[in-house]
């Protein structure tokens, strides 16, 4: 399906059950505070921009090396948490900057010969801007869940902006299909229910309990798996340049995520 396709149908599929889960909260909490909304426009916009960028990343790139630049989130969340909530990060953070942008630039094929993809440099772009929408989501959708006890109404409400947002955007762009068919149609409610519904319903949990950048972290795992599993699983093939990019970018992110030596042989710390 078209970019704009798969992101109208992984949020929409998802709506009945968060939907349903949200109802369930309201019910024995009452309705949540009106700023929620507001939240919510600003969270499901980021997040539609991030799925059509991220889909037309893996349709130019492939889908192991898209996901790789998508998750360039870790160093930019860090650096936003420090700018918008004044969570200043570590000293590591900033020698990881140069390291995860010049894995992209290995990635996007400009040097070397061989590439894969359609249009890596492209896909390239599109992943970058990928990172950047996923970091707005990530960092609004955290704020948005201050309230411990309602993790699926803002992740109800932003999915419900995301899905209007994908279509409008999908419109204009000439990409949207309301009616695609199967196996599609199956692949898209699969994708919904573990991805939208189950994963990002831990991840919303997970994001006012612990520090912006440390959230961010532990998605990481996305960039290896996601290139193993495309070589295995969809046949890609990416140059040995554009794999050295990979290992960059998870070495960046491994500087930036380390903790100080002090932090790491301390005792865990009552809360």
């Amino acid at each position: 399906m078209s970019p704009s396709t798969a992101a109208v149908f992984r949020c929409g599929y998802a709506l009945p059950v968060l939907g349903l889960l949200a109802l369930g909260e309201r019910r024995r909490l009452g309705p949540p505070p009106a700023r929620h909304w507001r939240h919510a426009t600003i969270a499901g916009t980021f997040f539609a921009a991030d799925l059509i960028l991220w889909h037309h990343a893996i349709d130019d790139v492939g889908a192991g090396l898209a996901t790789t630049l998508a998750n360039l989130q870790v160093v930019l969340v860090a650096l936003a948490a420090w700018v918008f909530l004044s969570e200043r990060p570590s000293r590591n953070v900033a020698l990881a900057v140069p390291l995860v942008f010049g894995g992209a630039v290995l990635i996007s094929g400009v040097i070397g010969e061989g590439a894969y993809g359609e249009d890596p440099a492209l896909g390239a772009l599109f992943g970058v801007l990928t990172a950047v929408a996923y970091t707005g989501f990530l960092l609004v959708l955290r704020h948005a869940g201050r309230d411990l006890r309602r993790p699926a109404g803002p992740l109800f409400e932003a999915t419900l902006v995301a899905t209007v947002v994908a279509i409008a955007a999908g419109a204009l762009l000439g990409e949207v299909d309301l009616v695609p068919s199967w196996p599609a149609h199956g692949w898209l409610l699969t994708l919904a229910l573990t991805s939208q519904v189950l994963g990002w319903l831990l991840i919303a949990v997970a994001l006012p309990r612990l520090p912006a950048s440390l959230t961010s972290i532990v998605l990481t795992v996305q960039p290896v798996g996601s290139v193993v599993l495309g070589i295995i699983l969809l046949g890609e093939d990416p140059a040995a340049v554009q794999l050295a990019g990979v290992a960059v970018i998870v070495a960046g992110i491994v500087i930036a995520t380390r903790r100080p030596a002090t932090q790491e042989h301390a005792g865990p710390v009552a809360g």
